[in-house]
C-alpha cells in the first residue's frame, strides 16, 4: 500500500492542484499550485468545507456527503476574496480515511493565470492548459504585431497623405489642398479673404545666385508667411514663387491692407545665403469671398489674379484690392 507522503509527492506531479484530505474532512496535503492561490494561508491542517464553498451539487454540506461522490464533478469557490471559481474531481481513497480531490479553473484559467501570475511550470506536462496557454500567447504575440503593423501601414497611410496635400520645398500647402479649403470653406458659407502673392525679382536671384539660393529665398519666404497669417490661415505655394494666403473669416479691408503691408515690408528685407545677399520684394492681390454672391473658386482666385496685375502695373511691391466690376456681380 502506498505511504500517504508518497501519494503526496506522486499528486503533486501529476495534478499539482490536489487536495489530500483525511475522512474528517481536513486537509492534510495540498498542491504546490493550488497553495499558490492562497500564499499567505496555511492551508494544512484546514477543513475543506471552512475553506471552500460548494456551489453544485447544492445538496453537498457535510464531509461524509463530499466523500461520497467518487467519480463526480463539484464546482466550488473559495470562501475568501479572491473567490476564483473552480470545478473538481473527487476520488475517495481506497482504505476509506480519507479523499483526494483534483481542482482546476476550467474557463476561467486564463483570469486565473493573470491574477496569480502562473506559467505552464505550475500545470502537469499533460495539462491541456499548457496547450491553452501556449495559443494565448501565440494569438497575443500575433495580435501585437498586428497592431503594430497598422500602427505603421496608418502612419505611412497619414505620411502619405500628408506629401499628397504639401509642397516638399516649404512645408506649405500645395495646389491641391488651396482647391479642397477653398471648397469647404465655400460649401459651409463661411467667408474668407483670398491673397495672391507673387514674389518680386525672384527670376533675378536664380539666374544670378542659382537655384539653391532661390531654393533658400522660397524657404525664408515661407516661413515669413507662416509667422505673418494665423495658425488657422492657409497658405500654399502655387508655383514656382507664387502663393495662395486664405484668410478664413477675415474680410475686413482695413486689417487685410495691415497683414499685406508687413508681409511686402519683411520680404523686402535682404535674405543671406553663402556670403551674398539675395533682394526680392512682393506684390499681392487680395480678394474677398463676399465681394460674390455666390462665390466659386475659380471666380475667387481669378479675381485675386486681377488685382495682383494691378499690383504689378502699379510699380510692384505693394498690394491691390480686387474691385467688383461696376455692371457685373462675377
Amino acid at each position: 500500500m502506498i505511504e500517504q507522503n508518497d501519494l503526496a509527492t506522486l499528486l503533486e506531479t501529476l495534478c499539482p492542484m490536489f487536495l489530500l484530505l483525511n475522512k474528517d474532512g481536513e486537509i492534510q496535503q495540498v498542491g504546490p499550485t493550488l497553495q499558490k492561490l492562497r500564499p499567505d494561508m496555511q492551508m494544512t491542517g484546514t477543513r475543506f468545507l471552512d475553506l471552500f464553498e460548494l456551489l453544485r451539487p447544492r445538496n453537498v454540506s457535510t464531509v461524509p456527503a463530499l466523500m461520497s461522490m467518487a467519480g463526480t464533478k463539484v464546482h466550488l469557490k473559495f470562501h475568501d476574496e479572491p473567490r476564483t471559481a473552480l470545478k473538481g474531481l473527487v476520488a475517495p481513497l481506497p482504505t476509506g480515511n480519507g479523499a483526494v480531490i483534483n481542482l482546476s479553473f476550467g474557463i476561467s484559467i486564463l483570469d486565473a493565470v493573470r491574477d496569480y501570475a502562473l506559467t505552464s511550470a505550475d500545470f502537469s506536462g499533460t495539462d491541456l492548459a499548457i496547450e491553452l496557454l501556449y495559443l494565448v500567447e501565440a494569438k497575443s504575440a500575433a495580435m501585437e504585431a498586428s497592431r503594430s503593423l497598422n500602427l505603421r501601414l496608418q502612419g505611412a497611410m497619414l505620411a502619405a497623405e500628408e506629401q499628397a496635400v504639401t509642397d516638399t520645398l516649404t512645408g506649405l500647402r500645395n495646389r491641391r489642398a488651396m482647391d479642397h479649403v477653398l471648397e469647404h470653406l465655400i460649401a459651409s458659407k463661411l467667408p474668407f479673404a483670398l491673397m495672391h502673392l507673387d514674389l518680386d525679382f525672384f527670376k533675378l536671384v536664380n539666374d544670378r545666385f542659382g537655384h539653391a539660393a532661390g531654393d533658400q529665398v522660397l524657404k525664408v519666404a515661407s516661413q515669413i508667411m507662416l509667422d505673418e497669417t494665423r495658425r488657422d490661415d492657409t497658405i500654399a505655394r502655387v508655383g514656382g514663387d507664387e502663393f495662395v494666403l486664405i484668410l478664413k473669416g477675415l474680410v475686413d479691408p482695413n486689417i487685410l491692407a495691415r497683414i499685406a503691408e508687413r508681409l511686402i515690408s519683411r520680404l523686402q528685407e535682404p535674405i543671406s545665403f553663402q556670403g551674398a545677399s539675395c533682394e526680392i520684394s512682393a506684390s499681392i492681390g487680395i480678394a474677398l469671398s463676399t465681394q460674390f454672391q455666390v462665390p466659386k473658386v475659380s471666380e475667387v482666385l481669378h479675381a485675386a489674379d486681377l488685382a495682383l496685375y494691378e499690383a504689378k502695373r502699379s510699380g510692384r511691391s505693394c498690394s491691390c484690392f480686387y474691385s467688383v466690376p461696376s455692371n457685373a456681380q462675377l
